[in-house]
């Protein structure tokens, strides 16, 4: 394979497996198709949504929302419980196949990846569509791509082209941002969809009269600085669309984790345990694909005024097992966090990754 031309602009595709615990809920099931589901907890155990069709979310439905408040906006909306091994080897089968086309490939979560193809000849966007053709009929499975110079554009383009569907369907988008329009691009959408913008941070920006990215771009960066410091200047860069974040592939990652910042602000135990039960499945299946184990496991939490912690512990005998990860993620919870505090983001990671014996060690030691 030809080496990239670092003179000329990069070719990066963000892919994003359309609802995909229900798209593998339908292939394993084909009458659920076009009906409204929801993928996790039972509500009498106070489950969480962790994926739903799309004709649930035509009805209000969201991921990380209460099942129980689910089923009050869709009284008819059928549960399944999730066969997370499905997921696995169904994630497995798409990355084997990214990895067909470049060895570019950092793999985000189950169901997200980018792909340098800055090497490859052909046309980014006949490679995107002819990708995009190849995972719908092997595995078969829908996906959104985006297309860009960069992973910022990449991905924001990837979820914009999600965001215009409205369909009872998966919306199997392509969005193609062309180099020299990045800033263009970016321009109308509202601040949140920048990396790094969080609801506090909007809040802040509101107060000084930028609503857009493009008035972000336009703002003076020594005033952004002086408001936010580094991130500020950070936030300059990304809102006229530069990044020159590489591509960190497997063999580079030295950490795997999960997160979500709330829409609201969560206070409700049952809810905060059963999002670091979802965190760790999803840590854990992400090792399981990799061979890996981990030795370390670390909470990140966010309060609402925007302090953010880690909190971790370390195994004597490395783990993929998400009970485990979950087990000790609440133990880092509890140490930090008081009933009817409220988090605004909660995060569940690895780290001290390697390919060892998948044991489970019965002591742990606090760094």
């Amino acid at each position: 394979m030809l080496r990239p031309n670092m003179a000329s602009p990069r070719k990066i595709i963000h892919l994003d497996l359309d609802a995909f615990y229900c798209a593998v809920e339908e292939q394993r099931d084909p009458a659920l198709r076009g009906k409204p589901f929801a993928v996790g907890g039972r509500p009498d155990e106070r489950g969480v949504v962790a994926s739903c069709s799309y004709a649930a979310r035509a009805r209000g439905v969201r991921s990380a929302m209460p099942m129980s408040r689910a089923l009050r906006l869709c009284p008819d909306l059928l549960i399944i419980g999730g066969h997370y091994s499905l997921y696995s080897t169904a994630s497995q089968k798409v990355m084997a196949k990214l990895r067909e086309i470049t060895p570019l490939v950092e793999q985000l979560s189950i169901d997200e990846a980018f792909l340098d193809v800055t090497a490859r000849a052909e046309p980014v966007e006949a490679l995107a569509r002819a990708l995009q053709a190849t995972i719908n009929t092997d595995p078969g499975l829908p996906c959104s791509l985006g297309v860009a110079s960069n992973k910022l554009v990449a991905k924001i383009a990837s979820d914009y082209g999600k965001g215009l569907h409205n369909g009872d369907g998966p919306p199997n988008a392509i969005t193609v941002i062309e180099p020299g329009t990045e800033a263009a691009f970016l321009a109308p959408l509202g601040v949140r969809a920048l990396w790094g913008v969080g609801p506090k941070t909007e809040e802040r920006l509101r107060a000084t009269g930028i609503l857009t990215i493009g008035e972000l771009a336009a703002a003076p960066e020594a005033d952004l600085t002086r408001l936010f410091g580094k991130h500020g200047a950070d936030m300059a860069r990304r809102a006229r669309g530069i990044d020159d974040a590489p591509i960190i592939t497997e063999r580079e990652a030295k950490s795997l984790s999960q997160e979500i910042t709330f829409s609201r602000d969560v206070r409700d135990e049952d809810l905060l345990r059963a999002q670091v039960r979802e965190h760790s499945q999803r840590v854990a299946e992400m090792l399981q694909q990799r061979g890996l184990t981990a030795a370390t496991i670390r909470l990140k939490l966010r309060w609402p005024d925007f302090t953010t912690l880690t909190r971790q512990t370390t195994l004597t005998q490395p783990t993929d097992d998400p009970a485990l990860i979950a087990e000790l993620g609440w133990q880092l919870m509890e140490k930090v966090w008081l009933p009817g505090k409220a988090v605004r983001l909660l995060g569940i990671g690895v780290a001290g990754l390697g390919e060892q014996p998948r044991q489970m060690g019965l002591w742990t030691r606090e760094e």
